[in-house]
């Protein structure tokens, strides 16, 4: 593929995978606005696949996965190579298969007056085991593709929203599991913007 081809096809891939970051969003707000009324702060945003309109959060669950190919992709297309690259790329892929995977492993909501993310279904659990290798995959790719790509200042910022994000989660799941639901959404505003950074930013760099 000649460097303006790669360039070319690049850009279609990185233009798909901002557009799945603003449908991820839409369909997160929307879901928001839904019977049956998840809260944003104590219930996890994989509670939104549970219900009468779940089936639109699954779509959000591929879209993330779909989003993370279109990056692995983009990044294939734009030098230099290297072994940040390839680890970083692999561990996105790993992380966008996490996603599509939990499609088919539905999280058991809490019932009234109880918060977390206990499982109490092998299903339940499978979601959480998957789910946390998703968070931990991205976060480790997104440390790798940062530095691979120079460590700009907006794509190093939502990693840092990212990890902050998730140790706020880890903290919440451990000490005051009401606000679950608002550090688990912190966290994937990390990485839902450092996608849409990282992207924008590979527009910029040549292909290989």
């Amino acid at each position: 593929m000649t460097p303006p081809t790669a360039a070319r096809v690049r850009r279609v891939f990185t233009t798909a995978a901002l557009a799945l970051v603003l449908l991820y969003v839409l369909i997160d707000v929307v879901l928001q606005f839904l019977p049956p009324h998840y809260s944003v702060v104590s219930d996890a945003e994989s509670d939104l696949a549970v219900g009468p309109f779940g089936g639109a959060m699954n779509v959000n669950f591929l879209a993330r996965a779909v989003m993370s190919g279109c990056v692995v992709v983009a990044v294939a297309l734009t030098a230099p190579a290297s072994r940040l690259r390839t680890a970083g790329s692999v561990l996105l892929a790993l992380a966008g298969l996490c996603s599509a995977a939990l499609v088919f492993f539905p999280t058991d909501v809490n019932p009234p007056g109880e918060f977390g993310m206990t499982p109490r279904t092998t299903v339940g659990l499978a979601h959480v085991v998957i789910a946390t290798s998703g968070f931990l995959a991205v976060l480790l790719a997104m440390a790798l593709l940062t530095r691979w790509i120079g460590r700009p200042r907006a794509v190093q910022g939502f990693f840092v929203v990212a990890l902050v994000g998730l140790g706020m989660l880890a903290a919440s799941l451990a000490v005051f599991a009401q606000v679950v639901g608002l550090t688990e959404r912190l966290c994937l505003v990390g990485i839902l913007g450092w996608t849409f950074a990282f992207c924008w930013r590979l527009r910029g760099l040549p292909p290989p």
